[in-house]
């Protein structure tokens, strides 16, 4: 993060300023990590650093191509290895052996794919392809979260160096290299704008979306090749302090709320270009970004966003619940020191080293590469250790049997079913068969289960609803009743209006309205609706209750059929299988309180709607909490897959309550 080249183009020289840009950077990253409240858009943090590393990258690369009339890419390549990668995969390795040590054995799956995905560059497409959600609250996020950005530099200084060349070797003027860069900058701009709205991770975590904030850096690079200041003297000043204003004013009023990157990322870019553009002036920022603190901070600034993260979630995933302020706050003081001997006796030596920097490039790529492998190696070999513990206590629990007030097992059974390896894929069966809509399909289609002429139940809903599938077909299969499957990913039943990582998600009320058509045309005998009752809603939302409680009645409403709907299940807020896994005969520890797991706007308003309008509410929790708590075992089956979805073994169990409970239904319509 934050690139520092070796050689500063000589029109520049050393920029006390840009160290002070850098401070503020990961200063921000950094207490937000830790949980600071009142700096919600730290985040934007890595905005900086981008454009930072843009325009020193470009201004390198530029004055190698004046000097030299071409680019020497293995020497350029070997410079940026020795200066990014030493210290990238120690901390990679050191984070692997603590996760080893501390982590619940469970999530080293996990830390495995993280930690291949960071050392073979790409953990940005990793997290993407993951559907990770950067700005959301999770209870164990990936320990390698925060090398996304690191993937994107890497990427880009491969591509980089080779347009610049290109577009010298071709047209060798100022203006036709500064078209380039617009043309770029544009293009990568308008596609993260896009993208944010139709698929939010992408956005977030590709090159191609975030090459922009880099790309600005560039162009600054190009305005300032052979001139001190962009500005006249007397407008560098504001110019430098509105940019400072732009990049705080982003830290203080963005969240987690707001629609980023997109638009919204052309504050702190445009700030942090500013800044750079201003120059060091008298009356400008300058001055209190170039003071020894800021300057000392910025020039640990790599090695502390490195060290951060690791120190701040490994603490959260080896102890129950999330760390008070204080104790975030303390860690976060910690990295300081801790960073400083990163690069005092691993970024900075490596950097400088003769061995490296007097012999050929391929020298230092071999180094790379061995690099690579061994950081792959010894995930490997860490992964390979962890799944040799065994996930079980040697003593088989009771066959299950569904009562009411479940009292749970203590222990993890060696009976256990599935296993907790297991857990994430106890899936119902119409993930395989293709029948759970995912997020961009708008298609009503669905499937049908059983005799296709006999009476259907329709499941309707999210995966809330498809969570429920086994126990339908359990019942309807030996009622004579075939199952009509309408579930898509994060679509609620309830007609409310929702968004899918923090974008809006216009497939999912084009591919309700189509469903309900659908079963208005099919007359089935009963129709069931459910819906995970902790929905991402818009963020503006004021009386949530209300809201649902309508939306719940409009969805009813709209149905020409017999419905019921199914009370949602617990929230466990975390998922019990890695806790299990690290609890093996203390398997309550991963349960939840009754009141805590089953709270929420959602299910209030699923009871006040269904009472309205004389609608059976089909609510089983107590087959899944006593009067006090939810356990995550019960008998000798796993509850939950995750933290809210019920595994099929014991969706399956619930099959005889659940048709009890519609039978009545049932005979009403025949």
């Amino acid at each position: 993060m934050g690139e520092r080249v070796d050689a500063q183009p000589d029109h520049s020289g050393f920029r006390a300023d840009i160290q002070g840009l850098r401070a503020v950077a990961v200063g921000a990253v950094l207490l937000y990590h830790a949980g600071v409240p009142f700096l919600p858009g730290g985040y934007v943090g890595v905005d900086v650093f981008f454009v930072i590393s843009g325009f020193l990258i470009t201004s390198h690369l530029l004055d190698q191509l004046q000097r030299h009339g071409k680019l020497r890419f293995g020497e350029f390549y070997a410079r940026r290895a020795r200066r990014i990668l030493p210290a990238s995969f120690v901390v990679l390795i050191l984070s692997v052996i603590a996760a080893l040590i501390w982590y619940p054995p469970l999530l080293m799956r996990d830390v495995w794919a993280g930690a291949v995905a960071t050392a073979l560059y790409v953990p940005n497409y990793f997290f993407a392809a993951a559907d990770a959600d950067y700005l959301a609250e999770v209870s164990t996020p990936s320990l390698f979260q925060h090398y996304w950005s690191l993937g994107v530099e890497e990427q880009f200084y491969l591509l980089w160096p080779a347009l610049l060349a290109l577009t010298w070797a071709l047209i060798r003027t100022r203006r036709a290299l500064t078209g380039v860069l617009v043309a770029v900058v544009v293009t990568s701009f308008a596609l993260c704008v896009g993208l944010t709205f139709q698929s939010q991770p992408w956005a977030f975590f590709s090159l191609p979306t975030r090459a922009w904030e880099l790309g600005v850096g560039g162009i600054v690079a190009v305005l300032l090749q052979h001139r001190a200041r962009a500005v006249p003297e007397r407008f560098a000043p504001l110019l430098g302090w509105a940019g400072i204003t732009a990049v705080a004013a982003s830290v203080v009023f963005f969240s987690g709320e707001t629609l980023f990157p997109g638009a919204a990322a052309a504050l702190p870019v445009l700030g942090t270009a500013a800044v750079i553009v201003a120059g060091e002036t008298a009356g400008g920022p300058t001055r209190m970004l170039s003071t020894r603190s800021m300057v000392f901070v910025g020039a640990i600034s790599y090695s502390l966003y490195l060290v951060h993260w690791p120190a701040l979630v490994l603490p959260e995933a080896a102890m129950p619940g999330r760390l008070p302020l204080w104790a975030t706050l303390l860690i976060a003081a910690v990295c300081v020191p801790a960073a400083w001997l990163l690069y005092r006796y691993v970024e900075d030596p490596v950097r400088k080293a003769p061995v490296l920097t007097r012999a050929r490039a391929r020298l230092t790529l071999i180094g790379a590469a061995a690099g690579s492998v061994a950081c792959l190696g010894i995930a490997t070999g860490a992964y390979a250790l962890a799944d040799t513990r065994p996930l079980n206590v040697e003593r088989a629990a009771s066959e299950t049997v569904i009562v009411d007030s479940p009292r749970g097992t203590d222990y993890v059974p060696e009976n256990l079913a599935p296993e907790l390896r297991e857990a994430r894929e106890s899936l119902p069966e119409i993930y395989d068969d293709g029948c759970n809509r995912g997020t961009g399909v708008t298609d009503a289609e669905g499937c049908v289960y059983g005799d296709v002429d006999a009476p259907r139940i329709v499941l309707f809903g999210d995966s809330h609803a498809a969570h429920w599938f086994p126990a339908v077909e359990g019942f309807a299969t030996d009622a004579g009743f075939a199952v009509e499957v309408h579930t898509k990913s994060s679509c609620p039943a309830a007609d409310i209006e929702t968004l899918r990582q923090g974008s809006p998600y216009p497939q999912c009320p084009e591919w309700r309205d189509a469903v309900i058509d659908r079963i208005n045309d099919s007359q089935p005998a009963l129709v069931l609706l459910a819906t995970f009752s902790d929905a991402e809603l818009a963020p503006d939302v004021e009386d949530e209750p209300a809201m649902w409680d309508a939306a719940w009645g409009r969805t009813i409403d709209a149905i020409d059929a017999p419905v019921a709907v199914l009370a949602d299940t617990p929230d466990m807020l975390e998922d019990p299988a890695p806790c299990l896994s690290a609890n093996l005969s203390a398997a309550e520890a991963c349960g939840q309180p009754r009141d805590r797991a089953l709270e929420g706007a959602s299910r209030e308003a699923q009871i006040s709607a269904t009472a309205s309008r004389g609608i059976p509410l089909i609510d089983l929790n107590e087959y899944l909490c006593d009067d006090d708590w939810c356990p995550p075992i019960i008998g000798n089956t796993l509850v939950y897959r995750d933290s809210h979805h019920m595994t099929a073994e014991f969706s399956a169990d619930l099959a005889d309550v659940l048709g009890e409970a519609m039978r009545p239904l049932l005979k009403q319509t025949q």
